[in-house]
């Protein structure tokens, strides 16, 4: 028998300080969403409680056109979120990351800092901009490009604007640490075998850094589909993302048991798309170490 190791000590400390977390986790995570689950088999009653009879008729609504199409709807507008913001975030974090010291600071706090304000304030603000009388359709009918105000707010294309610039740091923060923890004596040596840029970042740059692109992709694509405060504010009724709908059967309908039936498909797909994450970063990180 071997004699334990400090690796094999130190996991053995650690295990019984993780025991609150469990708990907790178990408490006020595992058992609410059960809650959730077993609420979105029941009925609401006339006094919109919820009760008997049992069934998935809640899960059989679900599948209406109505609520498939604001499915389908969430999940394009969530996946063109995510690919923007890979698109627009990962130049942004890769040439953070090659900055100097103290224009890296710099430039941080300028990604960072106006995510501080209210997230309704910063969002009201695009929502003047797009407006008819806003500062987009006064600077094209004053060049001249547009002979009256162009539709822009309460469109898909506003909803869109408004979510990639929500959500793009969180891509540029798990793409700028993958970056920043290259080894670019790799990327070096790929260049001086005979690789062009093009290839070298092909083939050496983008899989070191896959990890974190998959984790920014993960980062905005899920948060996506319930932001729907901004499809209120930015797409109107025009709009109706799945947490639209939840928040609508919650807070207006008071239909509890089949909001608590949208929730449980909504965390599915969080699930799904979690499960492929794992999948997919668990090769990437292979590919990398």
């Amino acid at each position: 028998m071997t004699a334990p190791t400090k690796l094999d000590k130190h996991q053995r400390t650690r295990e019984p300080l993780a025991f609150p977390m469990m708990l907790y986790a178990v408490l006020f995570v595992g058992l609410s969403l059960l809650y959730i689950a077993g609420l979105s088999v029941m009925t609401r009653g006339a006094d919109f409680t919820a009760g008997a009879p049992y069934g998935l008729h809640n899960y059989e609504r679900i599948i209406s056109p109505l609520y498939l199409k604001s499915l389908l709807q969430s999940l394009r507008l969530a996946f063109y979120t995510a690919l923007f913001c890979m698109l627009l975030g990962y130049p942004f974090a890769y040439f953070m990351a090659k900055a100097s010291p103290k224009a890296r600071t710099w430039i941080m706090m300028l990604l960072i800092v106006p995510f501080w304000t209210n997230a309704l304030i910063r969002i009201y603000g695009w929502k003047i901009l797009f407006s008819s009388s806003g500062p987009i359709n006064q600077a094209l009918l004053g060049v001249g490009l547009i002979q009256q105000p162009l539709r822009l707010l309460y469109t898909d294309f506003a909803v869109q604007v408004g979510m990639i610039y929500a959500m793009i740091p969180f891509m540029v923060l798990p793409v700028y640490s993958s970056v920043e923890r290259m080894d670019w004596s790799t990327v070096e040596a790929s260049r001086d075998l005979g690789a062009t840029p093009l290839k070298a970042f092909l083939t050496v740059t983008l899989p070191m850094t896959l990890p974190g692109v998959l984790a920014g992709l993960v980062l905005t694509f899920i948060p996506s589909i319930g932001l729907f405060f901004l499809s209120d504010l930015l797409g109107g009724s025009n709009t109706m993302l799945w947490g639209n709908m939840v928040h609508n059967e919650l807070l207006k309908s008071r239909d509890l048991p089949f909001a608590a039936a949208l929730s449980v498909v909504l965390l599915g797909l969080t699930g799904l798309v979690i499960l492929i994450y794992r999948r997919m970063g668990g090769r990437a990180e292979s590919m990398v170490f």
